[in-house]
């Protein structure tokens, strides 16, 4: 199947492990797909310094919804009124 690959550094962030392959790892994985016959992009990394590159927005967005905590608590309710229900049975 035609297709042309974009390969894009990884944006490290707060709260995450990962972290983004050197220069040259990138260029050697860019190799053994054009050595494959794919049409290869490495995408340049930009907004990483003010924390806007690929993916860090939407942690900070999501930070803000207090989405995580709300699913959480709902979460602990949903399991005491099981626990409570399996008691009064």
């Amino acid at each position: 199947t035609p297709c042309k690959i974009n390969l894009i550094p990884f944006n490290p962030f707060q709260g995450t492990d990962y972290q983004c392959s050197s220069g040259n790892r990138r260029h050697a994985f860019a190799n053994i797909l054009i050595n494959q016959g794919f049409v290869v992009t490495t995408r340049k990394t930009r907004g990483d310094d003010i924390d806007a590159a690929c993916g860090q927005l939407v942690g900070k967005v999501a930070d803000k919804t207090r989405r995580l905590e709300r699913s959480l608590r709902k979460n602990e309710h949903l399991v005491s009124v099981k626990a409570d229900n399996t008691s009064q049975s």
